[in-house]
């Protein structure tokens, strides 16, 4: 098996021991993505679909950069820290996915920091 971290030009460093994603043959893993800047602040605060579509562009960056698209997500897993907000997640979601939706699970829970309000991680099979 090949192994390769993927580092996505100009990503900030993570907040614990993990990269951005590793690909593993044709399968890249993405570690769960919050809506930080360049500094590991939260971005988009108080609005879950603001931060949706800045994760969902950071996984996109991440994907590009180990050499897929976003059509090669097959699983998600959704990470939702309000209820309240599953339907602009959904909305935003959607627009990342027009097509055939990759499976995944939302659950709610905390989240690494108090003004995230969503965390996505994605796995996908490229090549």
């Amino acid at each position: 098996m090949s192994k390769q971290v993927v580092i996505p030009e100009g990503t900030s460093a993570p907040l614990a021991p993990y990269v951005p994603a590793t690909k593993a043959d044709n399968i890249v893993y993405v570690s769960g993505t919050l809506a930080f800047d360049e500094n590991n602040n939260v971005v988009c605060i108080g609005d879950a679909a603001g931060q949706t579509r800045h994760i969902l562009e950071t996984i996109k960056k991440v994907i590009e950069t180990a050499g897929g698209t976003m059509d090669d997500v097959t699983f998600n897993s959704i990470f939702i820290k309000d209820w309240a907000d599953y339907t602009s997640v959904n909305t935003v979601y959607a627009e990342y996915f027009p097509s055939d939706k990759p499976a995944r699970f939302c659950i709610q829970c905390g989240l690494v920091k108090p003004d995230a309000l969503i965390e996505i991680a994605s796995i996908a099979h490229v090549g």
